[in-house]
């Protein structure tokens, strides 16, 4: 099913929901967590569906972190409106007010935002790039070019540059960082993993990159095919398996934390170019995992057909952080970000990302 029908479908069930006198409920909220909760089971009682227990993560991972069963009695956790529910909680939205915002992520815009305002002669519109083929964060197919386009032109707009903005498309992702950036021909890149430069210095992004602060935390999960009965509970039942993560994504979680799969040998890891190939590896008995984002194992499965067969192993394996990018060679670098920063600080604190965001990740849950 396209995404646009999907999204119509999603919308539409809402519609009916207020039509038949649901109107007056409310959707989302926030829930007390109970003795003997688990975030599947919060979201099979209050989703309909254990699986969106990923949901309930992704939108407390500031509480949760990588651990997701990080949950204590008492706990408040944000739930968000998915398809109607769940209704009835304390701070919940109207219904009639969670069909707009669904409806107004669903309706993309033509061309991503660019802002040109007088400047002096000295200054150039400052150029932002990104690439299509990156669901949810970035396609010029989806709503507002995807989650993380529509973050970036809204911070912009409040940070409000003299010279003014605009987001380019230049797809190839390793072109970004070997040559535009470091040649001065773009001013930033985005979005972009961080590793963790505190203990990996030596990394090339951390050598030669400035990060803003994060755009969003993104949890990576490990896939699993559900009738092989793999038991996967600690790290250590992960020595001596076949693991599949794609060409030209970071594999540094795979050795952090202590871990050192990859430094010591303690897996294999295949590296193929797409998704897809380590979804089909993984369903054809050559993988034993795959690792990648929530987001993107979702859709590639859901492509694929095989939400039902491949599922997530229930604690993810790190949580990482997404940022806009620019080159420390740049003498401009270090203002870029600090105004970027700025604007995101000023969009936090009047609550404009946090309905952003909310507004993108409730129409991406609500495709099933």
């Amino acid at each position: 099913m396209s995404f646009k029908m999907t999204t119509l479908f999603a919308v539409a069930g809402l519609a009916v929901l207020m039509a038949s006198g649901a109107g007056a409920q409310t959707c989302g909220g926030t829930y007390e967590v109970q003795s003997g909760d688990s975030l599947s089971m919060i979201a099979d009682r209050l989703y309909k569906d254990a699986g969106k227990w990923t949901a309930i993560h992704q939108n407390n991972v500031s509480k949760l972190g990588e651990r997701a069963d990080r949950l204590l009695v008492g706990m408040k956790l944000d739930l968000l409106c998915i398809n109607g529910l769940p209704t009835g909680l304390e701070g919940g939205q109207p219904l009639d007010s969670a069909v707009a915002a669904a409806a107004e992520a669903a309706a993309p815009k033509a061309e991503p935002l660019a802002v040109t305002l007088p400047a002096s002669a000295n200054l150039h519109k400052l150029t932002f790039i990104t690439s299509d083929d990156y669901a949810p964060f970035t396609d010029r197919k989806l709503p507002e070019g995807g989650m993380m386009t529509d973050v970036v032109q809204q911070v912009m707009t409040e940070a409000a540059p003299p010279q003014g903005f605009s987001v380019q498309w230049v797809n190839d992702w390793s072109a970004h960082l070997d040559t535009l950036l470091p040649q001065g021909l773009v001013d930033a890149s985005f979005p972009w993993f961080k590793p963790r430069c505190e203990t990996n210095p030596e990394e090339y992004r951390c050598q030669n990159f400035l990060f803003s602060d994060p755009l969003f935390e993104v949890l990576e999960l490990a896939y699993v095919d559900s009738t092989k009965g793999l038991k996967l509970e600690t790290d250590a039942d992960f020595e001596g398996k076949t693991l599949c993560r794609m060409s030209g994504y970071a594999a540094w979680a795979l050795d952090q934390d202590g871990r050192n799969w990859v430094k010591d040998n303690k897996i294999k890891l295949e590296r193929p170019a797409r998704v897809g190939d380590c979804f089909q590896m993984l369903v054809d008995g050559k993988v034993d995992v795959v690792m990648i984002d929530e987001f993107a194992g979702r859709a590639a499965l859901r492509e694929m057909g095989l939400s039902e067969r491949v599922k997530p192993l229930d604690r993810p394996l790190s949580v990482e952080t997404i940022h806009l990018l620019v080159s420390k060679a740049d003498p401009e670098g270090q203002a870029i970000i600090d105004m970027f920063n700025l604007g995101m600080k000023r969009l936090r604190d009047k609550g404009a990302y946090q309905r952003l965001i909310g507004a993108h990740l409730s129409r991406i849950w609500s495709e099933g």
